[in-house]
């Protein structure tokens, strides 16, 4: 509530239900009382409260019973955990880890301790069983070539289809962890990772989804579990782990590049041009805007999510599937 002449007499906490009574002839007042402002938060806090409100309404309003995850030992499905036990408790968020051949053993360490710090129900499926069927039973198509992505991909979905039949079987919606950079560029597998009902951080970009980890396991704004994340999934060089020593730097480049180019381009309307003129490298511009220009229709086939920015993908974002911008 604000004055005529604009100042804000009052204001309820973000993200919370909440009532505040003001005389209307207060409003007029050159002085008035600010007893009545709650404080602001803080961009962090209001992002993490924002994850937060949106998985609870999304899960509780379609009355699903609870929530399912592919827990990594990776950022962004520790992040997404965080999340669901923050909005829902511990009871209702399931977390299973699905190790492949490419898995390290720190990986499977780390899911582990999130999972016993949150108290979560924590299952490790192995896919290496299955991923090695899938192959032999390609082998003879495949004959005489090498592995590619093809057997990268066949990872991934090997995961969704196993996380998609605990869903349909206890009912719990599948939450996938994808963020907005991997989004934009086509950094994720179709009918893999991005298998699920809601995608909570498709709209944080990688370095915001680091940043917000740091502040969840400095602060605990809804009374939950202190320092939820373990610090080596934050410190740890970012990889999707589908073949010997990856990292996600070798496909893209650095995430502090590749977000401030994304953001430019994608949120403030900035083309090519206009953002190689700032400074940043030729080469990685082009090569960030051919993959957001590519991968459209991975993005029209993702799961829902929150939109946190004035421009997420959905209706904020229009571009032709297909199109000779290539």
């Amino acid at each position: 509530m604000a004055t005529a002449n604009g100042q804000v007499v009052a204001r309820t906490p973000g993200f919370e239900e909440a009532v505040v009574t003001w005389p209307l002839s207060l409003v007029f007042d050159e002085q008035p009382d600010t007893a009545h402002l709650a404080p602001l938060d803080g961009e962090m806090a209001d992002l993490w409260r924002t994850l937060v409100m949106g998985v609870r309404d999304y899960v509780e309003k379609n009355r699903f019973p609870s929530v399912v995850l592919g827990l990594s030992g990776g950022i962004d499905s520790a992040v997404v955990m965080a999340v669901a036990v923050d909005a829902l408790g511990a009871d209702r968020v399931r977390a299973v880890m699905m190790p492949s051949p490419y898995t390290a053993d720190i990986s499977w360490i780390d899911a582990r301790d999130m999972a016993k710090r949150l108290n979560v129900r924590y299952d490790e499926i192995d896919i290496a069983p299955h991923f090695e069927t899938f192959k032999r039973s390609l082998a003879t198509e495949f004959e005489g070539l090498s592995e590619d992505t093809t057997e990268e991909n066949l990872q991934a979905r090997i995961r969704g289809t196993l996380l998609m039949a605990l869903s349909n079987k206890f009912g719990s919606i599948v939450l996938t962890t994808g963020n907005k950079s991997e989004m934009a560029t086509g950094y994720c597998t179709l009918y893999g990772d991005m298998a699920g009902g809601y995608a909570v951080i498709k709209d944080v970009f990688k370095t915001k989804v680091f940043a917000v980890a740091h502040w969840r396991n400095a602060n605990n704004p809804l009374g939950g579990i202190e320092n939820p994340i373990p610090t080596r999934i934050i410190t740890r060089p970012p990889s999707a782990e589908l073949r010997a020593d990856q990292k996600d730097e070798d496909s893209l480049p650095p995430y502090e590049v590749l977000d401030a180019i994304l953001s430019r381009y994608i949120e403030a309307d900035q083309s090519a041009a206009d953002i190689i003129a700032a400074g940043f490298d030729e080469a990685a511009v082009m090569q960030v805007v051919r993959l957001v220009r590519l991968n459209e229709y991975k993005r029209r086939q993702s799961p829902v999510g929150i939109r946190l920015t004035h421009r997420g993908f959905g209706k904020d974002w229009r571009y032709p599937i297909t199109n000779a911008f290539r």
